[in-house]
């Protein structure tokens, strides 16, 4: 079995979930290390299976003006070094069909962006490497699209495919979570995740002085939107984590402090621990009987 497919199968047994969590965006190398040592302390304290994330390129940032990051070749560069230092397997987002190959020589999980989720030949792309696929669900999409978002990874030659569920547009400046979209991705027949952060985003929703918008948050629902998607039974948590969230370059407010990470990831498997949401109800319709 190819390594690929060994860490699949891992996280598709996790219990009581499985974890991909880091900083948004490489905002420096020493940055990157420091916040994977931490990370990488609570979740083995905890034991739940860790997959590190974070940017080498932000290349949808609402204004052109915003950080980035350090692209392509100086960012693959610092999470092969913080994949080796603290042996940890990485996650991170591609843009362009172009990049694949690349970032398949690094990443252990290549994620689709959710605006880009329904792109057939990024799909493919990223498919080929035989990496896993972390596919977002667009903003703009019913849950039903991931079905055939996956099966395209699928046909493509890779079996090691995962949907996540990041929040629905409501209006122009909002997202809400819909929690049956947790179970009605489940058609897709591949691991569910729930992005518990980007989820409570503001797109555009904040005015900058000097003119022009930039995405605003919701943090203090965070621990909301988490435990709903741990009680409903997802098998993985996407969550950005800093450690200055008010200072971070890239989605401040919707980073969840570091220092509370432990005190949440606690709460979160007590609940996975209870919930029987990984089990489907079996409803029983015949007439009940004094």
């Amino acid at each position: 079995m190819d390594s690929a497919s060994e860490l699949y199968n891992q996280l598709k047994s996790a219990e009581p979930f499985f974890i991909l969590a880091g900083p948004n965006v490489i905002e420096s190398e020493e940055h990157i290390f420091r916040m994977a040592k931490h990370i990488k302390a609570i979740t083995s304290k905890l034991g739940l299976p860790l997959i590190f994330k974070s940017s080498f390129d932000k290349a949808n940032r609402t204004s052109s003006k915003s950080f980035r990051g350090p692209g392509l070749s100086e960012g693959l560069k610092i999470l092969e070094k913080v994949k080796l230092a603290y042996d940890l397997p990485i996650v991170t987002d591609v843009h362009e069909a172009s990049q694949c190959d690349a970032v398949g020589q690094v990443a252990d999980i290549i994620q689709i962006p959710a605006f880009l989720c329904r792109q057939t030949d990024l799909l493919v792309a990223a498919a080929q490497t035989g990496k896993i696929i972390n596919i977002k669900k667009g903003q703009f999409c019913a849950p039903s699209v991931m079905a055939n978002s996956a099966e395209k990874v699928r046909l493509a030659g890779n079996q090691n495919v995962m949907v996540c569920e990041r929040g629905t547009m409501f209006g122009y400046s909002d997202l809400i979570v819909d929690p049956r979209n947790l179970e009605w991705m489940r058609e897709a027949n591949c691991p569910i995740v729930a992005d518990i952060t980007h989820s409570l985003q503001q797109p555009a929703g904040k005015k900058l002085e000097g003119g022009g918008v930039a995405s605003g948050g919701l943090r203090e629902l965070i621990p909301c939107i988490a435990r709903t998607a741990v009680a409903v039974g997802v098998d993985g948590i996407f969550m950005e984590v800093h450690d200055d969230p008010l200072n971070a370059p890239v989605d401040g407010p919707t980073q969840w402090p570091l220092r509370h990470l432990e005190e949440l990831l606690v709460e979160l498997v007590e609940i996975a621990r209870v919930t029987k949401g990984k089990q489907q109800f079996k409803i029983d319709l015949t007439p009940f009987r004094d």
